[in-house]
């Protein structure tokens, strides 16, 4: 690709939790990276994926939910969301198509007014309303902010995502490429892996225990079989801040623990393309989200 012909650089992805962040860059980048889930605040790190094609990449920076903060992780998911905004070239915010914009896309308002960069709104989920409403909810935003674009689309189902392509390129500068055509993200495979059997973990304990769990990879090692078949052995702790929560999350006889490994394991041979050996245990460590020491072990602190 000739560099004065390409155009490359970063667009970070903001919004409040559970509008449809990870699920448009999987849409985007067409095979999962980032967890999804109907709860909010699924995404804890920054995670950069690339988008490539001949008119150039795109760097996308996924940012955790900008929320309310509780504690200590939340404290660090906001900063990393806000800090994300200052490695950009582009900003694109995602939110509900509504008519009503709360304190939480008010702050989000507030800390846009402080940057200069182009910023594209992207009203997700417009398969969920009335075609004719979408356009008041558009002037609802275009009241509150001078957008460079207003975008509809539909993650899901992957509407209107191609017109939103060709806006980002359009404000991103002419230069070479970042990172090699065949690349997808940044991340390790054991970060990805972790993910995976988080993501598992919250969809199969669904209500039942909220977002005090983490993952950490204990052991990642591939080998080849004595037949020559290639298989990566996997060791991963569920981490839960209760005594009650560990109950829950192994489950009678051991149920729910096994559940959550076939489940995650299906998902990690198809990222790996190949057979996955993977165990699991689960450990308490008490109050993990508002302990600097935890956090740090657990990889939330590495990109500071």
């Amino acid at each position: 690709m000739n560099e004065q012909q390409t155009k490359s650089g970063y667009v970070a992805i903001i919004g409040r939790p559970n509008v449809g962040k990870s699920t448009l860059m999987n849409r985007i980048i067409g095979q999962k990276i980032a967890i999804t889930s109907n709860k909010p605040q699924t995404t804890r790190n920054r995670i950069q994926t690339v988008y490539t094609d001949e008119r150039g990449q795109i760097i996308f920076l996924d940012t955790p939910g900008i929320n309310q903060t509780k504690n200590k992780l939340g404290e660090f998911m906001l900063d990393t969301a806000l800090h994300s905004l200052a490695d950009a070239d582009v900003i694109m915010w995602l939110v509900e198509p509504s008519s009503y914009i709360g304190p939480g896309e008010q702050y989000i308002i507030e800390e846009l007014k402080k940057t200069t960069l182009p910023v594209i709104l992207v009203m997700n989920k417009i398969d969920m309303v009335e075609k004719d409403s979408v356009f008041e909810f558009i002037d609802t935003y275009r009241k509150a902010f001078d957008f460079a674009e207003i975008i509809p689309i539909s993650a899901r189902e992957g509407s209107n995502v191609d017109t939103l392509m060709e806006q980002l390129f359009r404000y991103l500068p002419y230069g070479p490429l970042y990172y090699d055509e065949d690349t997808l993200t940044d991340q390790p495979m054991k970060q990805i892996v972790a993910e995976t059997i988080r993501e598992k973990a919250l969809y199969c304990l669904n209500e039942e225990v909220p977002h005090g769990i983490a993952v950490v990879i204990d052991r990642y090692h591939e080998r080849t079989t004595q037949a020559g078949e290639p298989i990566v052995d996997i060791e991963a702790t569920i981490i839960c801040e209760k005594d009650s929560h560990k109950g829950i999350v192994i489950g009678k006889n051991g149920t729910m623990l096994k559940k959550i490994g076939s489940i995650a394991r299906k998902d990690i041979e198809k990222l790996t393309e190949t057979k996955v050996n993977l165990k699991l245990w689960v450990k308490v460590r008490k109050e993990w989200r508002d302990n600097d020491a935890w956090l740090k072990n657990f990889g939330y602190y590495e990109n500071r």
